[in-house]
């Protein structure tokens, strides 16, 4: 029997449109890479390194759109050049993420800047530019990538948790705003995932737990995400379990961080 790529039902008979963020490596590159062995998708996809992108475009039969999503007058680019290629985008999925890791008190103001530009803001813009097409229309779906460091706090990242516990709040938000659409939000959660992510911070991952995932695993939650409507995916999915009791029991929780931490 032939393969059928599976798609989540609101996206219509079409062939849908995926625009992916920080697609040039990493969670990005391998959510590209995903959907592309699953077929059935328009693959637009967006990054920085234009060889690095172009590279990632040809393995995926995709369309390389490059622009730093941090700069205000290159996303608005991105999103018009996205619709100029497909006339739609059906899917966001927002892998672009920089790092950051020290004591706070010692974090370069250009640091923070950058950190909350490229993790937060430019998150929250480009689905303000997107969004408004999928609610015309009546569907479509945001994949949000954030971390357990915005669900529960991390020392020495301070601000790279409360750019990813913003992007939490937002998902949140929006779902009751659309709440009478088919048009979904999804937050996937991640722990530590083997990307360069560490190397281009500067600083390695240097805990025992949670172990680093693959980059494939956390693309395999953004599909499901795309195909199910799933609107929570943590990976692995036991760090569901630590959330939960940070929000439950946050005393308890936070001496269990202080002394494994």
């Amino acid at each position: 029997m032939a393969h059928r790529p599976r798609r989540h039902a609101s996206f219509g008979a079409e062939r849908p449109v995926a625009l992916i963020t920080g697609a040039s490596s990493g969670i990005g590159a391998a959510a590209a890479e995903r959907l592309a062995a699953e077929g059935g998708w328009r693959l637009l996809l967006n990054g920085r390194d234009q060889d690095r992108l172009a590279a990632v475009a040809k393995r995926t039969d995709g369309t390389a759109l490059a622009a730093d999503v941090a700069d205000p007058v290159g996303r608005e680019r991105l999103v018009e050049e996205a619709l100029e290629h497909a006339g739609r985008v059906d899917a966001l999925v927002a892998a672009a993420g920089i790092g950051w890791a020290g004591p706070f008190t010692t974090m370069p103001a250009e640091a923070v800047d950058r950190v909350l530009s490229v993790n937060l803001s430019a998150v929250v813009h480009l689905v303000r530019l997107l969004l408004p097409g999928m609610a015309s229309r009546g569907t479509g779906r945001v994949v949000l990538i954030g971390s357990m460091a915005g669900c529960v706090g991390v020392r020495d990242e301070a601000v790279y948790a409360a750019a990813k516990g913003g992007l939490i709040a937002f998902a949140e938000s929006l779902r009751y705003e659309l709440g009478h659409t088919d048009v979904g939000v999804s937050m996937i959660m991640p722990g530590a995932v083997d990307t360069p992510f560490f190397s281009r911070r500067g600083v390695p991952y240097h805990r025992t737990r949670p172990r680093p995932v693959s980059a494939d695993r956390v693309a395999d939650a953004v599909l499901q995400a795309l195909v199910s409507g799933r609107e929570e995916a943590f990976v692995p999915s036991w760090l569901g379990w630590p959330a939960r009791m940070q929000g439950a029991a946050p005393g308890v929780f936070r001496a269990l961080a202080k002394r494994f931490g």
